[in-house]
């Protein structure tokens, strides 16, 4: 049910050069701080290829969701590659990580953990529960009923635990990497929006390609050697937690004009106002755009964002949180033609 890393934990990367440690936190990113964040992604991405056969778009949308302090929901079918994504990217950081395995007997306890009373002292003790760590792999979490999923409510956006009227403070960062199966599978629930909500992104990794799909066959069949380990144990942590932290602040640094914010605001109330829409995306839904938008800026070397990053990741951010009508759906229309339409529609300049 539960699994835990405390080997990551020893993982070690360079720090963070000292100006950047040291930078006011208001001044704005510069362009040897950028190139820093870029090549760190390069190497990370570079890292997670090497077991992931095909999958670099995904795996850049992983890095990028990281950096923006977010959470990443992998909606797929099964073995397409959704819980070594998360893996890789776990020993890639040098981080721990922690899965929990959601099966429909699952409580919210086992999430968060609970209080538990101690005979020789008579009083109660709290014993963490996985969701104390820095990547929580929430594996097949629409296999667990909506009670327990909504235990990661408070985690995923306060980066905290309240049990027994007692707060506690997760780690940083801290990133909860969710795989799903599709609705119609047997033995799944829907999210609940609240949930679905508080997913920066949520991307399919999709079948691999014929020569991907060649080379994954070969490699996984091929006969052991004596010191075989499995693929994940055989990548190199690129950074630390720590390196991490600042990192994600330094992203939030990259310059977004107040033009472009304007374009996000208009954006977000056309899908609320559209016709096929019944939950258009909501002012959260904005802010994890914006912070999405300046972290794939980062990663390209940029000190500032661009239109083209909104339409190029506006589909993996706002796509899963808009409820489509009964009537849009029967239609065959899909959020990814409701968003296409919202940018056909608004233009950048008023």
């Amino acid at each position: 049910m539960l699994e835990a890393d405390p080997a990551a934990q020893t993982a070690t990367a360079p720090a963070v050069d000292a100006a950047a440690q040291t930078a006011d936190q208001g001044a704005p990113i510069t362009e040897d701080q950028a190139g820093r964040v870029a090549a760190l992604g390069a190497e990370i991405g570079h890292e997670i290829d090497r077991v992931l056969e095909g999958k670099a778009r995904a795996v850049r949308l992983a890095v990028t969701v990281l950096l923006a302090d977010g959470h990443l929901l992998l909606e797929d079918v099964p073995g397409v590659g959704k819980t070594l994504l998360a893996k890789a990217l776990a020993a890639a950081l040098g981080a721990r990580r922690s899965r929990i395995q959601f099966t429909p007997d699952l409580l919210p306890g086992d999430i968060t953990g609970a209080s538990i009373y101690d005979q020789s002292t008579g009083s109660f003790t709290f014993r963490r529960g996985a969701v104390f760590t820095h990547i929580l792999l929430a594996d097949e979490i629409n296999r667990a009923s909506p009670k327990t999923q909504s235990a990661l409510l408070e985690s995923m956006e306060e980066r905290q635990v309240s049990v027994d009227g007692t707060t506690y403070e997760l780690d940083s960062p801290f990133m909860v990497i969710a795989t799903a199966n599709p609705v119609e599978m047997e033995g799944t629930y829907h999210l609940p929006e609240a949930q679905r909500d508080r997913f920066l992104a949520q991307i399919s990794l999709g079948y691999p390609g014929h020569e991907a799909e060649l080379r994954m066959l070969a490699a996984q069949t091929a006969p052991l050697p004596q010191d075989h380990r499995e693929p994940v144990q055989q990548i190199r942590a690129r950074t630390s937690p720590a390196e991490v932290a600042q990192l994600i602040r330094l992203t939030r640094r990259v310059h977004a004009s107040p033009a472009l914010l304007d374009y996000i605001v208009r954006l977000a109330a056309a899908t609320r106002g559209h016709g096929q829409v019944v939950l258009g995306a909501s002012p959260r839904a904005a802010v994890h755009l914006v912070r999405m938008l300046k972290a794939a800026a980062a990663l390209d070397g940029r000190t500032y964002v661009v239109p083209e990053d909104v339409r190029q990741l506006i589909g993996p951010v706002w796509r899963h949180r808009l409820h489509l009508s009964p009537q849009a759906l029967s239609r065959g229309v899909s959020a990814a033609d409701v968003l296409r339409d919202v940018l056909a529609s608004t233009p950048l300049n008023r």
